[in-house]
């Protein structure tokens, strides 16, 4: 086997220099910029399902499938296009991804069936980890003292660009229809690739290797990493049951007792708003040292967060504040997580990422397509009762770990 670790180590060209001046505060923010635009991509679609629905006449399961289908290609695109951030020019490989990105979208905006839209959906999830290949980046560029807040800052760039995606997407199809939504997006795309292309750095880890062996050192990585592993796994839990919670959401809010609009629908992707204050603090407490601290909390209040959504259905101030909670939570573990596993390998962060983020959004295509069939079999309550089990394991497993120690 190849030993690609000893080969991205001695082997490193670059540009430009690699040193803190390279994460100037207006660098952060285009790194955070473009995060959250990209990643924003997979959500328009979430406030939009029951339009989608009727205007191409779809079931609800096959409805809930555009979710499922746009997280699917995440995860691919995560396993088999993130690696490639250690093997290829970072800038140029995000340039041509958010190009790709914008021809996905203007596919689902042209849509006339629903298989078209379920397999632009895919492509455009698979394109749209480039905000994971920036992530990786920032980590690369950050100083080891500072890369928690830096993480952390780019996080919530890409936190903030899905809660906008959802309320954006809300009112513009309530204005112009669903498929405007889609259009709009795919331009945007095009002007994000230009400004990234002027904008970011130029930086090649040039490890020596066929692309293969790049993918095989993944699996390696894996292998090698116990806290790869465990992170992997408390992501996977965590996406999940955030999954667990949109993927239906727009359908319990148009119908009855609520029935909204999409504008309106749209509106409570804005609840999220506290997973980007976790996203900065639990980067500032990783950089203390309190990841394990952190771990068991959000661990728990995985479980905690049902309890007022289970009262959603009936309850709208219930429903907030369970979004509230579970957004907080969520965000909180991730970027734990993401502190913990960019200690691991510095010649091999875009690896890295991959791995964790594969497995994060495998969870959340679970998390998804479970929660589709508990509503269409069981209602609110069913996926709320899902929802709780993905806490527990988390719970659970964070004991385990502790006890272990």
């Amino acid at each position: 086997m190849v030993d690609v670790k000893k080969k991205s180590s001695s082997i490193e060209t670059q540009s430009r220099a690699t040193d803190a001046s390279k994460m100037s505060k207006t660098l952060v923010l285009l790194m955070a910029a473009g995060s959250g635009l990209t990643v924003a991509s997979i959500y328009y679609a979430q406030p939009l399902l029951e339009a989608i629905r009727q205007s191409l006449g779809m079931s609800v399961a096959t409805t809930g499938l555009i979710i499922t289908a746009s997280q699917l290609g995440y995860a691919l695109g995560l396993a088999f296009l993130v690696p490639l951030g250690d093997l290829m020019e970072r800038r140029v490989l995000a340039v041509w991804m958010t190009v790709g990105i914008s021809v996905c979208l203007a596919g689902m905006a042209l849509a006339p069936f629903s298989s078209i839209l379920l397999a632009a959906a895919l492509m455009m999830g698979a394109l749209s980890v480039v905000a994971q290949v920036l992530v990786a980046f920032a980590a690369t560029l950050a100083r080891p003292a500072e890369r928690g807040q830096v993480v952390g800052t780019v996080m919530s760039g890409l936190l903030l660009g899905i809660l906008l995606a959802r309320t954006a997407a809300g009112y513009l199809a309530q204005l112009e229809g669903w498929r405007a939504v889609f259009g709009v997006a795919s331009g945007l795309m095009i002007a994000l690739a230009v400004v990234l292309h002027r904008g970011l750095p130029t930086y090649r880890s040039n490890i020596g290797v066929s692309y293969p062996a790049l993918m095989k050192s993944v699996l390696s990585l894996l292998m090698e990493e116990p806290v790869l592993r465990l992170r992997a796994f408390y992501g996977a839990i965590a996406f999940g049951s955030f999954s667990v919670l949109w993927t239906p959401l727009a359908l319990l809010l148009s119908q009855p007792p609520y029935r909204y609009s999409t504008g309106t629908i749209g509106i409570f992707g804005l609840a999220g708003v506290a997973g980007v204050l976790a996203a900065s603090m639990a980067g500032r407490m990783a950089d203390m040292g309190w990841t394990s601290q952190m771990t068991g909390i959000t661990s728990a209040l995985l479980v905690l967060s049902w309890l007022p959504l289970k009262l959603g259905d009936h309850s709208v101030l219930m429903l907030v504040f369970g979004i509230l909670v579970l957004d907080l939570t969520v965000q909180g573990l991730h970027i734990t997580n993401q502190s913990e596993i960019y200690r691991l390998r510095p010649d091999a962060r875009s690896r890295v990422t991959s791995a964790y983020m594969a497995s994060f959004f495998a969870g959340g295509v679970f998390g998804s397509a479970l929660s589709s069939f508990a509503y269409a079999h069981s209602g609110w309550q069913g996926v709320c009762l899902v929802g709780t089990g993905f806490g527990m394991v988390a719970t659970v497993l964070w004991l385990l770990t502790l006890r272990r120690r």
